[in-house]
């Protein structure tokens, strides 16, 4: 198989990348991404010279490109990994989210119907997000691939119009296309604009722990190796024919906690004092709880979460510990603004 990975240097493109170019099936992996500020190069220094990895510096708003790239590299399947994802910037403002999320999908989805007019079949694996279903109550089940579409953010309802676009490609065009959804990653290499990075680096520089309101939100966390192998296993079964198109899939951890537990965790193994955390005013529109069904990727792909709570978090801190040029590299002024505007100046 011949893949084109769009935002390959994120946290989860970058984990999944690397996978990939492990595996003998595939013969090359194209990494599209734009190199915004969650978007690190250093995440895959040590691939950046295999023989069947390329990088392209460029945007999936760039239609010209896709096209050329679709084309030059004679690419089988599509997996967009490519996306503005951080619910807090999306409040802030959603131009930049409307424009990677929605108008870039279509980007890809139309060279798509373009390569098939001319004979050319090519698979697409659209990653997006638990954060579509909305928010469930404590006594409700987990999310399945059945329930409803409801965002309640403006980050979530630009992967939620994605999602309903490529649906809208594959009825009216007749591509072939898989949607997966995937509860809360963690792992090494997060940016830490996300919960477990920034509570980890906070800690180790004496910093306070800014926590959300109560800090009683509840999320299901799963370890990115397991969602990586998630997205390969739905990339099989599209390329093998096994499933129908579109495919939807969710991921899940069985693995609900809430947001203070997850800094309680980390305080605990880092060693620091209680006292680090501040509550701080909880975000507009803060949804209470997700949790995701995995039921259907058991059935279907034989996938279930394979690390364990304990043993993923441990080694994500003792990662972030080891890694001190990372943590340099991804210091930078954006970031630095980024924190002081949400959480104010420590």
């Amino acid at each position: 198989m011949r893949i084109l990975v769009t935002g390959g240097c994120g946290f989860i493109g970058s984990h999944l990348v690397k996978k990939l170019l492990s595996m003998r099936e595939i013969e090359r992996v194209i990494n599209l991404d734009s190199l915004t500020y969650a978007g690190q190069p250093y995440n895959l220094v040590d691939v950046e010279n295999h023989r069947n990895y390329k990088f392209i510096h460029g945007s999936i708003n760039d239609i010209e490109l896709i096209g050329e790239i679709l084309s030059s590299e004679a690419i089988d399947s599509i997996i967009n990994l490519a996306a503005e994802s951080h619910v807090d910037r999306s409040i802030g403002s959603v131009n930049e989210f409307i424009k990677t999320n929605i108008d870039g999908t279509r980007c890809i989805l139309e060279q798509i119907v373009e390569h098939k007019n001319k004979g050319v079949d090519i698979n697409l694996i659209q990653v997006s997000t638990d954060e579509v279903y909305g928010s469930l109550k404590p006594e409700e089940a987990p999310f399945v691939e059945e329930t409803p579409l409801r965002p309640m953010n403006p980050y979530a309802a630009t992967k939620a119009s994605a999602d309903m676009l490529v649906q809208s490609f594959v009825n009216t065009h007749g591509i072939c296309a898989a949607i997966t959804r995937c509860s809360n990653n963690y792992g090494p290499n997060q940016f830490p604009e996300k919960l477990i990075p920034l509570m980890i680096l906070n800690s180790l520089e004496g910093k306070s722990l800014p926590v959300y309101g109560d800090g009683k939100q509840i999320r299901d966390w799963i370890h990115v190796s397991d969602h990586v192998s998630g997205i390969i296993a739905t990339l099989k079964a599209v390329e093998e024919n096994k499933v129908d198109s579109p495919f939807v899939i969710n991921f899940g951890a069985d693995n609900e906690m809430t947001n203070l537990e997850i800094v309680e965790t980390v305080i605990e193994i880092i060693g620091v004092g209680r006292e680090m955390i501040q509550f701080v005013s909880d975000r507009p529109g803060h949804d209470r709880r997700y949790a995701m069904g995995y039921g259907k990727a058991w059935e279907l792909l034989s996938w279930e979460p394979l690390v364990m709570w304990r043993e993923g978090i441990t080694e994500t801190v003792e990662w972030y510990l080891s890694n001190p040029e990372w943590i340099e590299s991804i210091r930078s002024d954006e970031y630095r603004t980024w924190l002081e505007n949400h959480y104010g100046r420590d």
